[in-house]
């Protein structure tokens, strides 16, 4: 029986002593301030990161791992695995599902099988921990790619609520025209991934529009009493998560409702305040 490995990178903000738990292996993404450079779960947690950002008058960077701490990573990992599987955040977003293909092309003794999630989050998460479920109960790399596959093809709605224009048109993902309209009209623009980027879903006038919009997406996909799995996301919002979740987990009463967090490198891009919601059917 093959060992298999369940690596994640660390925008799955999936919470450490979970990833300990379950015999998941981090490896952390970059945010950069300046001339200092931070591994994000690492070096920098996320509310040291929010409290930066509000000091700073330039947003972060934010880069891939290296490759070489890719290729350390795996070499260590093969003195006990046969096989790895790797879920990356999107590709249309980051290097890192490239990065991580080129150095398992480098180690031998051990097979990497990378999963490019084309999301990011607690969708990702979603399929790191379906991966650690398999590798538990010693499915093989092909077995669990074929079940993240199947995963992906069923669809993991997630839908993200901006609080502040100027932060996107900071991070270049709004120009000058589209900054000035929304801001007249004080657009709170729902996002999503498509097509592996993140991009706009709709643009709501309100905030409390916007959380209802993606109410009744949620209303149009689940049923009351269907067995689901639901995570609230948020940036330094978490009172308005808290009381996100406990509504759901009201109306959804077979669910398992979790609040989770947009850290540094997602955050560099959404900018604090943002929210998210997204959900799986079991």
């Amino acid at each position: 029986m093959s060992k298999v490995a369940v690596i994640t990178d660390s925008t799955s903000y999936i919470p450490e002593h979970i990833r300990s738990e379950k015999n998941i292996v981090m490896i952390p993404l970059n945010v950069i301030f300046d001339i200092e450079t931070y591994k994000e779960e690492a070096e920098i947690k996320v509310d040291d990161f929010y409290e930066m950002v509000s000091r700073e008058e330039k947003l972060p960077k934010t880069s891939q791992p290296a490759i070489g701490e890719l290729v350390e990573l795996l070499e260590e990992l093969s003195k006990d695995y046969d096989e790895a599987v790797m879920i990356t955040l999107s590709s249309g977003i980051s290097g890192t599902y490239q990065s991580a293909v080129a150095a398992g092309e480098m180690v031998e003794g051990i097979s990497l099988h990378v999963f490019d999630s084309e999301i990011s989050c607690s969708p990702q998460a979603f399929y790191v921990l379906k991966a650690a479920e398999l590798a538990s109960k010693g499915a093989n790399g092909y077995d669990i790619m074929n079940e993240l596959l199947q995963m992906k093809n069923n669809g993991i709605p997630a839908y993200f609520l901006v609080d502040d224009l100027n932060h996107l048109h900071r991070g270049g993902r709004l120009n000058i025209a589209q900054l000035f309209v929304g801001n007249l009209l004080q657009i709170k623009p729902i996002l999503h991934f498509e097509n592996k980027m993140i991009v706009p879903f709709e643009k709501v006038r309100t905030k409390k529009k916007a959380l209802k919009r993606i109410f009744d997406l949620m209303d149009e996909d689940l049923n009351t009493d269907d067995w689901a799995t639901i995570s609230v996301i948020h940036a330094k919002r978490e009172d308005d998560a808290v009381e996100i979740a406990e509504e759901l987990r009201g109306k959804f009463v077979n669910a398992d409702v979790s609040i989770s967090y947009f850290g540094p490198v997602i955050g560099t891009h959404l900018g604090e305040g943002s929210l998210g919601i997204t959900w799986i059917k079991e």
